[in-house]
């Protein structure tokens, strides 16, 4: 890297603009002056044309985001796009590896562009909440039209070379050296003028009906999300305005979403997916080398462990209780990555020799040498521990030993093994070989580093680790037991489950609590209500319907029958039997019929869950909101663009939240404790303050 990070080199009658600014070439303030210079001096000087490259990996990656909070600071990016469009000489990009955001901006700005075979184009900020604010939806529609510019802003999703010349985006697609064919490729153009985007509006113009075609598809896919909509209305304004009175168009739309609280929640969750993966608990600490992992467990949670593994590079030895289990298990783990291939994810070749790498077993023998062993057996107790013995003795003595967990203590899991300080709870979740949340449980006497092998485990298997202590379900599941304890008071008072599940559709989330049960089998929750029977508080309000469910044998969509009727195995149909035992339970309990808004619902259902995301924090459960909100957005679908429940509860008020959780313990003395912290924060300004 040079002092300054856009350079400027002549090779005959070429200017070679370089931008140096590692590690992705972020154009922060000090790029944007450097190219505005640079065009002025490649005008200045005898080149009759410009290359546009990048140094190290990629090229321009996008903007930097940490300026989006910050004062303006000059020059803005449209100034530096609309600067090289206007300058008299041909400038032609060449893109290696990304170019998104404002980095495909600025190459829409020159005027043309080639690329590596293996480069990849897009313009992500629907991500964030906003819309490409440099042109973007302004510039692309007028170079590949409008169908392919509202695919790829609205859904942020890049394209690859072969597709952006197909598109029109590329002029040309460079085989071997890419500064000598993009060299080449402007000596072909440097003699004539350089062709810039028409002043007038895109051109064909879909019609009236395909506008509100490509309208209600972008609705229905945002559900509930306002960016993509934007960049739509943004990229129609193309075709109705000049450049330049679309460029103002898009700025103004530009501002209202950046503002918006959708986009701080979104911003929120970027920098949050980043920070998770680095507590303080593993400061200092490296990693142990993972070279080969024991899965205990061929089912549903052990198979997509394995696979994820497998995925990851690692290979497993997968053990069961005797040869056709374990046989089964590889079967699983088979299907698994032939639906991979299916999808086009790997090819056949790579799905057989990550199958060579899998091992089947049924003794414990077989874990010796593995480097990790990971449980993934029935969520008992003396199940459980009766693995860790086994394993225990089969291993060394410094392998490390991990449950996967929902519920249970791993320090119970593994009591009295030798060196505890190995021991660890790595909770996926189901299917483990898509879910990319891992909760990486501290058990009393972990060590750090094998906390941090944890997290460098998560991250070669492309998932999300959050660092959870110990307590009954950690961090996502315990969160879960009130949100649905709370919803479960509400379906008892209203004496159904439709309007409930229907309103937290609304809020974002992909189901709503009885749908979401129905889906995950009703037996684990079933499980954990009778372990936890014993030592229930008798003046917390329990109601029965779910056991009654259960009781019926009716555990979810894969028994055909739950809180809901699936008589396809998948449509939830609403069932008179649930409507009857919720009825009898009411009276039985003695509630009085009421009813709730769709927003008091929604109200409801969050400060439940907030005030219990406020207690895990309290008691250090969770070391940062951030990481609470993490674990709810990639293991439990709730909605990005809310940030998670306490960046929810920060721009909603923590203020309403207390007032609405206050309520919530009114209706029903004994059964809630509302939590000092939340009480803290609603005066101090927060949970964002907490983050660090």
């Amino acid at each position: 890297m040079t002092d300054t990070p856009v350079t400027v080199a002549f090779d005959g009658d070429l200017a070679l603009v370089t931008v140096d600014n590692p590690p992705v070439n972020a154009l922060r303030q000090a790029v944007r002056v450097g190219l505005v210079d640079a065009v002025k001096a490649v005008e200045e000087s005898p080149a009759k044309a410009a290359v546009l490259l990048c140094a190290g990996r990629t090229f321009i990656a996008g903007a930097d985001i940490r300026e989006f909070d910050m004062g303006p600071l000059l020059p803005h990016l449209t100034d530096v796009v609309g600067t090289i469009e206007m300058c008299s000489k041909p400038w032609i990009a060449a893109i290696h590896g990304t170019a998104l955001g404002g980095g495909l901006e600025v190459a829409l700005g020159c005027h043309y562009r080639v690329a590596s075979p293996s480069a990849k184009m897009g313009l992500p900020e629907v991500h964030l909440g906003i819309l490409p604010g440099a042109g973007g939806t302004q510039r692309l529609p007028r170079i590949v039209g409008a169908a392919p510019a509202v695919e790829m802003i609205t859904t942020g999703a890049p394209v690859s070379a072969a597709k952006a010349k197909a598109m029109g985006l590329l002029a040309e697609i460079v085989e071997g050296d890419l500064t000598e064919g993009a060299k080449a490729f402007a000596r072909s153009v440097m003699d004539a003028a350089p062709p810039r985007i028409d002043r007038a509006p895109a051109r064909p113009a879909p019609t009236e009906a395909e506008w509100g075609a490509m309208r209600k598809a972008v609705e229905k896919a945002a559900k509930g999300q306002m960016s993509p909509v934007g960049c739509f209305d943004a990229i129609r304004e193309a075709f109705r305005l000049d450049l330049d009175k679309g460029l103002e168009a898009e700025r103004a739309g530009f501002m209202i979403l950046k503002n918006s609280d959708q986009s701080k929640a979104l911003r929120h969750a970027f920098f949050a997916e980043r920070a998770v993966a680095k507590p303080k608990a593993i400061e200092g600490a490296s990693p142990r080398a993972i070279n080969r992992v024991a899965v205990v467990g061929g089912g549903l949670m052990g198979s997509g462990i394995a696979t994820s593994l497998l995925q990851a590079g690692i290979p497993v030895t997968m053990i069961e209780t005797s040869d056709e289990a374990a046989a089964a298990g590889v079967g699983r783990v088979e299907a698994n990555l032939a639906s991979a291939v299916k999808r086009g994810i790997m090819g056949e070749d790579a799905k057989a020799k990550l199958m060579g790498m899998l091992t089947p077993a049924s003794d414990y023998a077989a874990a010796a040498g593995a480097d990790l062993a990971i449980e993934a057996v029935f969520e008992e107790m003396p199940i459980k521990q009766k693995v860790f013995a086994a394993l225990d003795e089969a291993m060394g003595a410094e392998a490390i030993l991990a449950t996967n967990t929902s519920y249970l203590n791993p320090d119970e899991i593994a009591r009295g093994l030798r060196n505890p300080a190995r021991v660890i709870g790595l909770h996926f979740f189901s299917p483990a070989h898509v879910m990319k949340l891992v909760e990486i449980v501290q058990a009393k006497e972990t060590s750090a580093e094998v906390l941090a092998t944890g997290f460098d485990l998560a991250k070669k298997m492309r998932k999300v680790g959050v660092l959870s202590g110990v307590c009954d379900g950690f961090i996502g599941n315990r969160m879960l037991s009130a949100y649905r304890r709370v919803c479960d008071y509400m379906m008892e008072d209203m004496r159904a489950i439709e309007p409930i599940d229907a309103a937290m559709r609304a809020f974002g989330l992909p189901m709503g609590p009885f749908q979401l049960m129905d889906l995950a089998g009703l037996q684990i929750g079933w499980a954990t209500r009778k372990r936890l029977a014993p030592t229930r508080d008798p003046k917390v309000r329990y109601v029965t319907v779910a056991d009654a469910i259960c009781e019926a044998g009716r555990f979810g969509q894969k028994t055909g029958a739950g809180w809901y009727r699936y008589e396809d195995g998948r449509t939830p149909l609403s069932d008179p039997w649930v409507l009857d035992v919720i009825e009898k339970a009411a009276e039985a309990a003695g509630r009085k019929k009421r009813s709730f808004t769709a927003d008091e619902i929604q109200r409801r259902a969050m400060a439940a869950m907030i005030n219990e995301g406020a207690k895990i924090l309290d008691e250090g459960i969770a070391a940062r909101p951030l990481d609470i909100d993490m674990v709810k957005l990639f293991g439990y679908g709730f909605p990005r663009w809310r940030g998670g429940p306490m960046m929810h509860a920060d721009l909603v008020g923590c203020d309403q939240v207390l007032a609405d959780m206050e309520a919530v313990a009114a209706d029903d003395p004994g059964s809630w404790v509302v939590s000092p912290l939340l009480r803290k924060v609603a005066k101090d300004g927060g949970f964002g303050k907490l983050n660090g």
